[in-house]
């Protein structure tokens, strides 16, 4: 069943029938407005969690300068 399977999708893939398909500007309009969203919502999310890494990442460092700064006032 697997090897049928395999065989199926392998002729589709190799041997294409032909579509003579007709795409008017606005389907291509609506493919150029989801691939503008979605780099989009991909730079806000991506500046979103780069922002919360940068904050947890200086609260670290900051924590352990605070310590060093502190230990060093003691004495």
């Amino acid at each position: 069943m697997n090897k049928l399977f395999i065989f199926t999708i392998l002729s589709v893939v190799i041997f294409p029938n032909h579509a003579y398909a007709y795409l008017d500007p606005g389907t291509g309009s609506i493919i150029l407005q989801a691939i503008i969203g979605f780099l989009a919502a991909s730079v806000t999310a991506i500046s979103i969690y780069w922002s919360k890494f940068k904050s947890l990442i200086s609260r670290i460092f900051n924590k352990k300068e605070r310590e060093k700064d502190k230990s060093n006032s003691d004495d």
